[in-house]
């Protein structure tokens, strides 16, 4: 290795190993209470209690004058979900201005492995599922990445591994919600109405210049904020994409004469909402698949499930793999000494837990088709599951090693 050489996964500084730490930590616990919501949901789906269950979630919740007459389900997903992201948004924020996206060299690897981690799944779906056109609508649904049950994972199975490569992980997953919402915006919203699309822009220029000014203050922004998720939503994109457009417009940098920015303010107060109530609602409300009426074997084996399993489990894998060792043999770039590539693989195994979002997708992919939904659902199930399992065991195998060099 010559002195050109540039480290990938370099060391973190102290400031930024804070913010880590601490995202970390409640990442971590958002997995466990995600986890727990989706088993409560699973046994509630498939019990005595499911018709109460399927009530509950379409039962109908207006606001007049609004024009909102939304499901409880929808509600969730495209309501509570918009605070889910706007956390995600704030933390794509961070990485922007002071972490792995700061700079275009620190940025490339996990930039890199997020795009390969989103295309080869893509496109393993698509190659498995070829010819049948109702199960291609849900293409999208193996591109994501849920940070915080791949967290807590991480947390439970991998303590030895270096804060470089938790680091990593989350910038890969950042960049993949920033995909999914993308993908969300143009593929999957109805019909646009420009007039709610030209409010919604002025709203968000309004939330910037109040920020500009500074005026934002918490009676300000969060009528604001409630202000463009309406709008948003009214103008047939995804109402979720606000709560991302709000956070890259949150400032991440202090003024002079203040002690901490508007977007920690932000993420402070949104993220314990977000880790406590909305991810785990939604995980209850969208991980219930009632397989009576399928039966399990048929909806396991379906082919919609196989080509998720397939793409989430080995297209993540492969891609976040593939797209790190190309970047050390086409570049100066190497590994950190303290890394091997099994981290790397144990790293691409946790990407392919698309729990979150891909359970997101596939409700706006197969709202009308019950049965599609089901082996869908039931695909990113098994498929998280059997992500966790073969992530566990590389973690552990990592571990061992660890023990034994030392």
């Amino acid at each position: 290795m010559t002195n050109s050489s540039k480290i990938l996964f370099e060391q973190v500084d102290a400031a930024e190993e804070r913010w880590l730490a601490k995202v970390l930590k409640d990442e971590t616990f958002g997995g466990v209470l995600l986890l727990l919501a989706a088993v409560l949901a699973i046994f509630v789906a498939n019990s005595q209690l499911s018709d109460h269950y399927s009530d509950f979630l379409n039962t109908k919740v207006a606001i007049p004058g609004l024009d909102l007459n939304l499901t409880v389900l929808h509600w969730i997903s495209d309501g509570l979900l918009a605070i889910f992201f706007l956390v995600a948004g704030l933390e794509l924020k961070h990485e922007l201005v002071h972490g792995s996206l700061a700079t275009p060299s620190r940025a490339l690897v996990p930039v890199t492995g997020a795009i390969a981690g989103m295309i080869l799944p893509i496109a393993l779906y698509l190659l498995l599922l070829r010819g049948d056109s109702a199960a291609l609508e849900g293409w999208a649904i193996p591109m994501a990445t849920d940070i915080a049950f791949a967290l807590a994972v991480l947390a439970i199975a991998g303590r030895s591994l270096p804060n470089e490569l938790r680091a990593f992980l989350l910038t890969v997953a950042v960049v993949d919600d920033l995909g999914a919402i993308s993908v969300i915006a143009i593929f999957y919203s109805n019909k646009t109405d420009l007039v709610m699309l030209a409010l919604t822009v002025v709203l968000l220029a309004c939330y910037w210049l109040a920020h500009k000014m500074n005026i934002a203050k918490w009676y300000v922004a969060i009528p604001l904020g409630l202000s463009i998720w309406w709008a948003t939503y009214q103008s047939g994109v995804h109402a979720t994409v606000a709560g991302v457009a709000i956070a890259l417009l949150t400032p991440n940098r202090a003024k002079s004469y203040e002690s901490t920015t508007p977007a920690d303010i932000t993420e402070k107060f949104f993220r314990p909402i977000s880790i406590v109530l909305v991810i785990p609602l939604f995980a209850f409300a969208s991980a219930g698949v009632d397989i009576r009426d399928f039966g399990f074997s048929e909806t396991l084996f379906s082919s919609i499930s196989f080509g998720i399993i397939i793409a989430l489990v080995f297209g993540k894998a492969i891609g976040i793999l593939g797209a790190t060792y190309l970047v050390t043999r086409l570049t100066k770039a190497t590994l950190s000494p303290a890394m091997r590539w099994g981290d790397v693989i144990a790293i691409g195994l946790l990407s392919g837990i698309g729990f979150t979002v891909s359970l997101l997708i596939v409700e706006l992919s197969y709202e009308d088709s019950p049965g599609l939904m089901a082996n869908a659902k039931m695909g990113v199930l098994a498929a998280s599951l059997v992500a966790s399992l073969l992530a566990i065991a590389a973690l552990q195998y990592r571990a061992f090693q660890i023990r034994q060099r030392d």
